[in-house]
């Protein structure tokens, strides 16, 4: 190489430095932007005090402010399950214990093992799912055919691995009296040091993205996020919506139902209930790779400009500066953002419920979890459950409002703002 070409070489290396360093700098100030509505989120959900002013026996609450909640509304919950004998159990036996709850609905997914026979033995009503038709995936199916059965007037969903503690429905409740529909997010159980790690390095990721839960204000419909595994809405305005069949071919279900319900001008809320609501999602590290992973891209209800940008705000943030420091070479707005993504595991220690030294670790791991979602971005993998899907078939996207939201059939109107209350 002669030396002209080294020259000519150099200020190319030294432009690119510099973009680099210019788009680690905007990733920079978005993450701190979002960081910054932590500050002034919504409380978490907490046990209501019983009102019993008006005599024994009464199912009315007493909410934040000592104004009365929830009256006497039913609750119906759905679980759909499908072959989930090893982990129903915990959660039947805390919501059957529930005197607030009406009704206790499994949906049996076509399962292979003894889930029905296991809900059956508990006390729950048990529906046998009909087979999957096409065009759907199978979760919102069993959902659909659940809120089918439901009686209550509030209706809330529960996965198989959760774990509500008392006044969890209690609290969805009163949360309805501010939401139409309301997201749980719960603690998590998990075990083992690179569980721990690689988990909290992923739920960082999300943090990064989307800004820590409990939003102040209402974020646009196509940045609403959700989490599936505790939602509570009205029966009868779920039913007007056809919510799940209106995202009936998405993999990432529970985003593109509240997506499409926000375009609606739905009121969804996405609270923080660690306190009353714990999950145990995986058993190892390989499987929060194969199947947290697999989810966290959110990648069929998000634009292909997001997506980039998302992917973005990771690696600069989070993935390049782990890099730099394992290489000895870190920048001054490296050894800033490390600063940011330390402070930001002490606060992610309250998600866990035996935070150790995974959790402290994580940041470790963020290049890891960026190399996952990248990877799930460009191959999206459509299958779960021993179920293989096409999805995005069957819907087409919201025009105008929201175009990362999903809906198969004309747009319903919002709820009535006092109906059920």
């Amino acid at each position: 190489m002669t030396a002209r070409t080294r020259a000519a070489g150099r200020p190319r290396a030294g432009a690119a430095a510099r973009v680099l360093a210019a788009a680690q700098a905007v990733a920079a100030v978005v993450v701190l932007v979002r960081l910054a509505r932590g500050r002034r989120r919504l409380p978490p959900l907490a046990a209501p005090v019983p009102d019993t002013s008006h005599g024994s026996g009464s199912a009315a609450w007493i909410g934040r402010g000592g104004t009365p909640r929830g009256g006497s509304q039913e609750i119906s919950v759905v679980i759909p399950a499908r072959d989930e004998e090893r982990r129903l159990g915990p959660c039947l036996r805390a919501v059957l214990a529930d005197p607030a709850i009406a009704e206790v609905i499994v949906v049996d997914d076509e399962s292979s093992d003894g889930t029905a026979k296991l809900a059956a033995a508990y006390g729950a009503t048990v529906v046998r799912g009909r087979p999957l038709p096409d065009g759907w995936v199978g979760k919102q199916w069993a959902l659909h055919q659940g809120l089918r059965e439901a009686r209550g007037e509030i209706v809330v969903t529960l996965d198989a691995d959760t774990r509500p503690r008392p006044g969890l429905s209690g609290a969805l409740v009163a949360a309805l009296e501010d939401h139409d529909l309301v997201s749980a997010g719960p603690r998590f159980v998990c075990d083992g040091l690179a569980e721990q790690a690689l988990h909290a390095s992923f739920l960082a990721t999300l943090v990064y993205r989307f800004g820590p839960i409990g939003p102040p204000a209402p974020p646009p419909p196509h940045r609403v996020v959700a989490n599936g595994q505790c939602l509570a809405f009205r029966r009868e305005a779920m039913r007007r919506a056809d919510g799940f069949a209106r995202v009936r071919g998405h993999m990432t279900d529970d985003v593109a139902l509240a997506r499409a319900l926000a375009a609606d001008g739905w009121r969804v809320g996405f609270l923080d209930a660690g306190g009353l609501l714990e999950v145990d999602m995986h058993e190892s590290a390989a499987e929060v790779w194969r199947e947290w992973g697999r989810s966290l891209p959110l990648r069929d209800v998000t634009r292909p400009a997001w997506q980039a940008a998302d992917l973005a705000v990771v690696w600069l943030a989070a993935a390049l500066p782990a890099l730099r420091l394992a290489a000895g070479r870190p920048t001054r707005l490296d050894l800033a953002l490390l600063a940011v993504r330390v402070l930001l595991t002490a606060a992610l220690r309250r998600s866990y419920t035996r935070p150790g030294a995974g959790v402290t670790l994580s940041f470790l791991l963020d290049p890891a979890t960026a190399v996952r979602l990248t990877q799930a971005t460009l191959r999206p993998v459509t299958t779960w459950r021993s179920r293989a899907y096409r999805t995005g078939r069957a819907c087409r996207a919201v025009p105008a409002a929201c175009a990362d939201a999903v809906t198969c059939d004309a747009r319903p109107a919002p709820p009535a703002r006092n109906a059920a209350r």
